[in-house]
């Protein structure tokens, strides 16, 4: 059964290829959803899939790619939509 997550990270985020990476790592895991920046410097996002997939992404949110300083990480459990193909950086 899918489930899915809206996330909102905060820290030193943007700049440090952290969509890439975060698009990346949902594609090995299999999950569909995107990931885009906001105007105060988070990142956010959705991803869908296995319980224990979206779960994963969520522990390498908390870390992300080698330049990024995560500070917090919140999530959200939401409807799964089954809408999403693939995973892609959202404009």
């Amino acid at each position: 059964m899918a489930v899915r997550v809206r996330a909102r990270v905060t820290g030193l985020v943007q700049g440090v290829f952290y969509r890439a990476s975060t698009v990346e790592r949902a594609e090995e895991l299999g999950l569909t959803g995107w990931v885009r920046n906001c105007s105060d410097g988070a990142v956010e996002l959705e991803a869908e899939g296995p319980e224990e997939r979206v779960d994963a992404l969520l522990e390498w949110c908390r870390r992300g790619p080698p330049a990024a300083r995560v500070r917090d990480v919140t999530e959200e459990r939401i409807p799964a939509t089954g809408g999403d193909r693939g995973f892609r950086v959202r404009r």
